[in-house]
């Protein structure tokens, strides 16, 4: 029986994932919603396979403008993240900024700075920073201000300045926060990606659920939609297996 219950617990998430696919199927099998609106599995996964190629080449472009704007969300977070936790008048000012920054809509910004900068990759990798630099700033920024005080204070009576305490204790201690906020973030890359490409650009994913929308071609679209899940999920596990390879002391 507990080896029965282990197994659950292992594989929940793909049972899950299974069930899922089945209700799917017996809904387009009975045609509760017809199947023009509702492609069966089947369907979605030949569509996949005959548009491999052509969708591997936008997935490419989409990946390369989500790790840009991620590793450039990843810089600028930790420098702004710093800057607040060393200075707090800063942080007192700029933090109701943030916040005020996650309250405009992504889909309303993103024709503003196309327009600004036009349908290269520019307006993407921008519009991918506006939405992952949040949450990376504030997982960081509370990483920092949850290390144990007792810490902090021995650091100051080894004669330690901020840059070494910065260094040797809260960078580290903050790390598990990090991860946790990157974690959230690689998901806003996607899907930041893919809605900067639905206003234009010449290959991405978004680029080509535009086409297949118009197209009324709604097996290709469904497989378009499950590609991204996927994305975010490899996303997910890479940084979950950096954060296992880098946080090896967490436990």
């Amino acid at each position: 029986m507990k080896k029965f219950q282990n197994i659950i617990n292992k594989y929940i998430s793909m049972l899950t994932i299974l069930l899922i696919i089945i209700i799917w199927a017996l809904i387009s099998y009975i045609e509760l919603v017809p199947k023009f609106m509702l492609p069966s599995p089947l369907d979605v996964l030949l569509a996949f396979i005959k548009d491999f190629k052509l969708i591997f080449s936008h997935i490419g472009i989409t990946l390369l403008e989500a790790s840009i704007g991620l590793l450039i969300s990843i810089i600028f977070s930790f420098i702004l993240a710093i800057i607040m936790d060393r200075y707090k008048l800063f942080d007192r000012a700029i933090y109701p900024i943030l916040v005020i920054s996650q309250t405009v809509p992504t889909i309303a910004i993103a024709p503003i700075i196309v327009l600004w900068f036009g349908f290269g990759i520019m307006p993407k990798v921008l519009l991918i920073f506006s939405t992952c630099f949040f949450p990376l700033t504030i997982s960081i920024l509370t990483g920092f201000k949850n290390i144990d005080e007792d810490m902090l204070k021995l650091m100051k009576s080894m004669d330690s300045n901020y840059i070494k305490t910065l260094f040797i204790v809260k960078i580290p201690l903050a790390m598990k926060s990090f991860f946790s906020g990157l974690k959230i973030s690689a998901t806003y890359a996607i899907v930041g990606a893919v809605v900067s490409e639905w206003l234009g650009g010449e290959k991405g994913i978004g680029v080509y659920m535009t086409r297949v929308k118009k197209a009324y071609a709604f097996d290709k679209m469904f497989a378009s939609i499950i590609i991204i899940s996927l994305l975010s999920l490899l996303l997910v596990w890479l940084i979950k297996f950096l954060e296992n390879k880098i946080i090896y002391w967490k436990e």
